[in-house]
């Protein structure tokens, strides 16, 4: 697929259906690939059993049954749509620039003068050790590691930012742990401005959605905004556990994370005035886009009116006079925050990478109030909080540098942004995330089970400051961002726009 810089590539609804089918075909190849080797392999496992059954005692049966379930919870248990040797495929925009480099003596040399203090990746081929299928590949890079799919062995893209002046000079250690990085790869070097300098405004369709993915970067905006689509009240199981019925446990979640998208931003500094709650209904956004003037209330707390939460914004919204959740009021909401804002930069999920529906709903809301404002910002940033491909992404332990995410089907071809992220702000990340009551709580304990049997086995860990997954995956050296041009804006050109 071929990037454009402005609009096209995210208004076109024909074109993200055809890249959306295809990603899903290729997910349900692989999907259904998996179910049969796991057929297969519990065929071999049930004619051992019978073997031994015939052969030796009950109990050795049952440690034969019982081993195997533990090396698969171990080892065979990550949700992985695609190949370990799979080449990841990105193209970065025209003119790029490009420098070979060399892996000598344990260090990577650069041919040629770059600058340090943008966003470096460098491409290279990391071909895994057989213990690199049963634990997982390190590349160790300087101070930071990235870790990479069990049994890699093709073309990935590591991310070298804040290692600049290390790497100019010659002296960036650079080294496998259970897998070979070959001696010759590509440095990209993407140049950007501090965007966090600029006025921001985030669209997060769920509240934490903007902290998962943006908390490092809002929290040094001077000018922030922050804008959450939905209230999030579903799936409150853990409120039907207080002994609350179906439809008053879905409220009480959906007025607790609506309080949290206002009050959660305040520990990175964005004061409660800044931040909005429209209030939708989650998992309803799609809908509400193929039918923009029908109505669509919760499908858990039996509500229809997008009013009650809205009370503590600051803004008068066209959503208020109705409150219908109808796509026409979304859309009318979001060209009203544009014009009060009068964002330069807008951070929005990736409609390619991110699938989670409301986020695709989300962004393409967006496109649709920017085609109606009068006002026009320069620039998305787009994030990518779950990914198609592969659920453990960033791989590894929190603390450390997120590589580039799988891209099996080629991208648009975007910039990149990452700025870093000091152990100060991570700390800060996290407690902001531990405030966020739907990452709160334990796992189930089959989750927690497997955990401890990968610690122990598989050599994996997660952090102390909570045990939700998002704590490990969003918790960073890096924030990572898709850089995506929208050309000239009216303001610029003199041009009027219609309201």
């Amino acid at each position: 697929m071929q990037a454009g810089s402005g609009l096209s590539g995210l208004t076109k609804d024909t074109t993200h259906e055809r890249e959306r089918q295809t990603v899903s075909a290729r997910k349900q190849q692989l999907l259904k690939r998996h179910r049969q080797r796991k057929r297969l392999l519990l065929v071999g496992v049930l004619l051992a059993a019978l073997l031994l059954g015939y052969t030796v005692s009950w109990w050795s049966l049952v440690v034969f049954l019982a081993v195997g379930w533990v090396a698969h919870e171990a080892w065979l248990s990550d949700h992985l749509f695609y190949a370990p040797g799979d080449d990841y495929r990105y193209e970065f925009p025209a003119g790029t620039p490009q420098f070979p480099v060399t892996l000598r003596e344990g260090c990577l040399q650069v041919a040629g003068a770059f600058d340090t203090h943008q966003t470096l990746v460098l491409q290279v081929r990391v071909k895994s050790s057989w213990l690199g299928h049963f634990l997982d590949p390190q590349v160790l890079i300087g101070d930071d590691r990235q870790d990479l799919e069990r049994g890699v062995g093709a073309e990935r893209f590591l991310n070298l930012t804040g290692q600049g002046q290390a790497l100019a000079s010659g002296t960036l250690a650079l080294r496998g742990r259970f897998c070979k990085v070959a001696p010759q790869a590509t440095l990209h070097v993407l140049s950007n401005p501090d965007f966090a300098q600029q006025r921001l405004l985030i669209v997060a369709p769920h509240a934490d959605d903007a902290e998962l993915a943006a908390f490092g970067l809002y929290s040094r905006a001077p000018e922030v905004a922050i804008v959450t689509l939905t209230q999030g009240e579903i799936e409150a199981e853990r409120y039907r556990d207080m002994g609350l019925d179906p439809a008053q446990a879905a409220r009480l979640k959906g007025r607790l994370r609506s309080w949290d998208s206002l009050a959660v931003p305040l520990w990175g500094g964005v004061a409660q005035q800044q931040c909005v709650q429209l209030g939708y209904y989650c998992l309803q956004l799609d809908a509400m886009a193929k039918a923009p003037a029908q109505s669509f209330g919760s499908l858990e707390s039996g509500e229809n009116d997008i009013r009650e939460v809205r009370r503590f914004n600051a803004l008068s919204l066209p959503g208020d006079v109705d409150g219908m959740p109808t796509w026409r009021n979304l859309v009318a909401d979001l060209t009203h925050l544009l014009e009060h804002h009068r964002p330069e930069v807008v951070l929005t999920p990736h409609p390619e990478l991110d699938p989670h529906s409301d986020h695709i709903a989300g962004t393409r809301a967006l496109m649709e109030a920017i085609e109606l404002s009068a006002w026009r910002p320069q620039t998305l940033l787009l994030y990518a909080n779950h990914l198609h491909d592969n659920d453990r992404w960033p791989m590894g332990p929190a603390g450390y540098g997120i590589a580039l995410p799988p891209a099996i089907e080629p991208l648009p071809a975007d910039g990149l942004w990452s700025p870093l992220l000091d152990a100060s702000v991570r700390m800060d990340k996290a407690m902001a995330l531990g405030m966020q009551h739907d990452l709160q709580g334990r796992p189930p304990f089959k989750r927690r089970l497997r955990r401890t049997i990968q610690r122990l086995l598989a050599g994996r860990h997660w952090p102390r400051t909570g045990e939700d997954e998002f704590f490990r995956k969003s918790v960073r050296r890096h924030e990572l961002f898709w850089v995506r041009r929208l050309g000239m804006s009216p303001q610029d050109d003199g041009q009027t726009r219609r309201p």
